[in-house]
């Protein structure tokens, strides 16, 4: 029995969802196998199948042969086809890099990394690893390496020193049992213990090292080969996240070594407080249960941005500079170190100038981040009592609650395509209707702006078939292939009524560059009204607006704010075509700047259009969390942004500033 599909699963089996996947394997009595490009591997062996290096939207084959072999094959391609396999269960997204903070002003950023080369030999520079800043005693920690005994075993010792690695590894696990059972592990940390502990009982790493032990090799040495090798099939693998876990591989064996030697790992518990932890490599086994509240930064010879050590350090905000390699060593006599998570620069006992210039830094840091958290639950508004909505720009049910933790008012631009491009087959009415409904529900009664699909150029979709053409990005896209298109078109529309029963949703429609296009989605709207009618469906009608990201759209803008109930400004589109410079040519990058004067302009006689008739005028672009630019839109009369999550609480911070200033 063998059934083909498409992944789904955000960014591919990486080790949660592998995890998972193994687990629901492991579930059928049958042998199952997963297959990509032609290469077979077990699907109850999360090394393997993580070593098969499967991505999101790639094909794979899942082959089972026994008695449940049907039931195997549709529950494991079910897995495959849902985005959130793996990532909605225990906690969430443990093995995926959290959302990092808003960064750091380019200024500050850009003056870092201008000290550290004005200083050539006084540093250090690693990967950036996890934002932030900080200076504070050196924790040198290098654990003594095990070697290999290479010991060999007679016939009569192979029998006890396979009973020995067997104890040795349910040791590890249970273990990682109890740290999994402890109320004070974080939760993002807790998926990624469980990912270790299902890797220090593969059947690939058990099985390989029980075989090198049959063959007369002693289990330490067994086992530090066995895990050098898989650790360096990793390495070799063309995945970023995938060389990352080599680092989890050479942990997990150290700790069965360690196991087996009946020797207790070099502690960190007494680590002092604000200290700069200093290692060679650390295992995410170890960085887990360590006091991370008293690590002030963290510097690592091994591990990038992908390790989980990153992830660690990102989901508690500690700085973090990793892959240093060899150079850690210059480290281990320092008395004191600074760290730069943000351009990865790495001074050891820094000299008195440099020291002040990193506090006043970590000092501008906390305390920008406190008032910044303050601004959560504010409504900003101008100095004439105007309310600016800050809203967020969001493209999945996922990003919900990032959005409300961050104090979004409302969702300022839904890209409906991501829904689209995720399944395998055009999305049906009912699910696009519940979808919708969640969304509004979820921020009610604030206003959520749904944008009708926008594809073509850069975001082709399964199940719609689109043209070859010279510049996609200048053909059918947006609401061309809507339009030309009214059964997708229609299913959508009908969908996005449904959802307007709870009353704050709204729709816009990108790519407008001629009335007619709106007219003609006015003819449709009311064809869906109805037939909802006549099916007794309960449906709402929403407010119609159109994005202004053309420069067509830009110079009939007052003809078409006699037409629409707002208008939202698309920077990145509006920025690239006013330019006529396509934004994903790095040879032009230096052209797509929204604060170039002739994209000002535009924006400027989009908004006045848009005040002089009375609609909203709003920006859904991330120019719109812009701090150096926040004021001129506020001055063209904007009064909705929409932006990354991220970037909310500094906007409404930048707004209440300039009314204060003003009165």
């Amino acid at each position: 029995m063998e059934r083909s599909t498409i992944v789904r699963v955000h960014e591919g089996l990486h080790a949660r969802p592998a995890t998972r996947f193994v687990k629901l394997a492991k579930s059928f009595e049958s042998e199952v196998e997963i297959v990509r490009d032609g290469k077979a591997v077990s699907a109850k062996s999360s090394v393997k199948l993580m070593l098969l290096g499967v991505k999101e939207g790639q094909e794979v084959t899942v082959r089972a042969e026994g008695a449940d072999a049907a039931e195997a094959v549709e529950a494991l391609i079910g897995f495959l086809e849902n985005p959130k396999a793996g990532l909605d269960e225990e906690a969430a997204s443990p093995a995926e890099p959290k959302p990092a903070a808003a960064p750091e002003p380019a200024a500050a950023r850009s003056a870092a990394v201008a000290a550290q080369a004005a200083a050539p030999g006084s540093g250090l520079a690693g990967v950036a690893a996890s934002e932030g800043v900080h200076l504070g005693p050196a924790f040198a920690h290098f654990p003594p390496q095990i070697k290999a005994e290479d010991r060999k075993l007679g016939a009569a010792e192979i029998e006890p020193e396979l009973e020995r690695f067997r104890a040795a590894v349910e040791a590890v696990r249970a273990r990682m049992d109890k740290a999994l059972a402890d109320d004070r592990l974080a939760e993002g940390d807790r998926g990624i213990v469980a990912a270790l502990r299902d890797i220090a009982g593969d059947e690939t790493l058990v099985g390989d090292t029980t075989e090198t032990i049959r063959g007369g090799l002693d289990a330490v040495s067994a086992t530090i080969a066995t895990t050098a090798r898989l650790a360096q099939e990793f390495g070799a693998v063309d995945d970023p996240y995938l060389n990352a876990r080599a680092d989890d591989m050479q942990a997990v064996g150290r700790q069965i070594c360690l196991a087996l030697l009946g020797q207790d790992d070099a502690s960190l518990d007494h680590i002092p407080e604000g200290a700069v932890l200093i290692a060679e490599d650390i295992g995410a086994w170890d960085f887990a249960r360590a006091p991370l509240e008293r690590i002030g930064a963290v510097v690592c010879g091994h591990g990038g941005a992908t390790s989980h050590i990153a992830i660690i350090a990102r989901s508690h905000g500690i700085p973090a500079v990793l892959g240093l390699g060899a150079r850690i060593h210059d480290l281990r006599a320092a008395k004191d170190v600074a760290v730069d998570g943000n351009s990865g620069a790495v001074i050891p006992d820094p000299d008195a100038q440099t020291r002040e210039a990193y506090r006043k830094r970590i000092d501008e840091a906390a305390a920008e981040r406190t008032a910044l958290e303050a601004y959560k639950d504010v409504v900003p508004k101008l100095a004439n009592g105007t309310v600016i909505e800050v809203a967020a720009n969001l493209g999945s049910l996922e990003e919900i609650d990032a959005a409300r933790e961050a104090g979004a008012m409302g969702v300022g631009l839904f890209r409906t395509e991501l829904l689209f491009m995720r399944h395998m087959h055009l999305p049906s009415e009912d699910m696009q209707a519940e979808i919708y409904g969640t969304l509004a529900k979820a921020f009610a009664p604030a206003p959520v702006i749904v944008r009708t699909l926008d594809i073509g150029g850069d975001k082709p979709i399964a199940g719609i078939e689109f043209p070859a053409e010279e510049n996609p990005f200048l053909g059918w896209r947006g609401i061309r292939m809507c339009l030309d298109r009214p059964d997708i078109f229609k299913q959508q529309l009908r969908a996005l009524m449904r959802a307007a029963v709870h009353g704050n949703v709204k729709v816009m429609l990108p790519m407008v560059s001629q009335l007619s296009e709106v007219a003609r989605t006015r003819e449709l709207i009311a064809e869906c009204g109805a037939e909802l009618k006549e099916r007794g469906v309960p449906f709402g009608q929403f407010e119609l607006g159109v994005m202004i990201e053309t420069p067509a759209a830009v110079l009939i803008a007052r003809e078409l704010a006699k037409e629409v109930a707002f208008f939202s400004i698309g920077t990145n589109d509006l920025t690239q075509y006013v330019m006529a410079a396509d934004r994903l040519n790095p040879t032009v990058a230096g052209l797509n700047d929204v604060s170039n004067p002739a994209v000002m302009a535009a924006i400027e006689m989009t908004a006045r259009a848009g005040t002089e008739a009375g609609i909203m005028v709003g920006m859904c672009g991330e120019a719109a969390g812009r701090p150096d630019l926040i004021p001129e839109f506020l001055r063209m009369g904007l009064t909705e942004l929409s932006m990354s999550p991220a970037s909310i609480p500094r906007a409404k911070k930048v707004i209440v500033e300039l009314a204060e200033a003003a009165k």
